[in-house]
């Protein structure tokens, strides 16, 4: 509302307000939680998903709160009008971004982020090329892109297998470089809309939201999991 208030034009813009809500989503715990389900860590996975979920709930009902004082809404970005090539080689560097940022957040050394980072940059991409492969590759015919569900777990799958690789010429935790790549690729937006549609009695675009968020977020530790037991003889077996 203040930036309004000195930049014409500012309120009319979702992108700003949907940014700065996606970093109230507690994405680490929501992928670390699937990642000890997935290793029968019960305990440990349940109080990482209740402490998310709690988070998420309060940030994404204080967002609408301020949305409805303000008039802002959840509505479609609007065209960014960019070329193929363009559009992709953003998405590269500013998935470098957002991961190198995040590991950073996390405390992790300027190379660790770093290699986070390169991973993050490939995987984000590869998601969000095969959901929108009809617009970027006309020729090709496709009518429409792989489902952003599917298109979560490939970009988790191959997160864990670059970190694989990396963790052997680099000697960096596994773990320390395929959760920060992948926190990029939570449904923060879907989350957030899940919540202000159900805020506004608007049942059926909550209960679409909020199925949408709930499998992509657990396809990611799915994906990643995946990748482990394919790379971790230690992963395929129970005690």
């Amino acid at each position: 509302l203040g930036l309004g208030q000195v930049i014409p034009g500012a309120m009319s813009h979702q992108e700003g307000y949907i940014g700065a809500m996606l970093f109230v989503i507690p994405g680490f715990p929501l992928i670390t939680a699937g990642l000890d389900i997935a290793k029968l860590d019960m305990r440990s996975g349940i109080e990482r998903l209740s402490y998310a979920v709690s988070i998420i709930v309060m940030a994404t009902l204080v967002g609408w709160m301020v949305a409805e004082c303000v008039g802002l809404a959840p509505d479609d970005f609007a065209p960014l009008g960019l070329s193929p090539l363009a559009l992709t080689l953003l998405r590269v560097v500013m998935s470098f971004v957002g991961v190198f940022g995040f590991s950073v957040m996390f405390n992790s050394p300027i190379k660790m982020a770093a290699a986070a980072g390169l991973i993050g940059a490939v995987s984000n991409t590869l998601r969000l090329t095969l959901v929108d492969a009809p617009t970027l590759f006309p020729f090709l015919g496709l009518s429409v892109g792989m489902p952003p569900e599917a298109a979560a777990f490939i970009g988790a799958l191959v997160s864990g297998l670059l970190a694989s690789l990396a963790e052997i010429k680099l000697t960096y935790p596994r773990i320390a470089l395929t959760v920060p790549s992948i926190v990029i690729m939570v449904p923060g937006l879907y989350l957030y809309r899940s919540m202000y549609y159900m805020c506004t009695f608007d049942t059926v675009n909550m209960l679409g939201w909020f199925v949408r968020a709930v499998l992509i977020v657990a396809f990611l530790p799915v994906g990643l999991g995946v990748a482990r037991t394919l790379t971790d003889p230690r992963w395929r077996h129970t005690s």
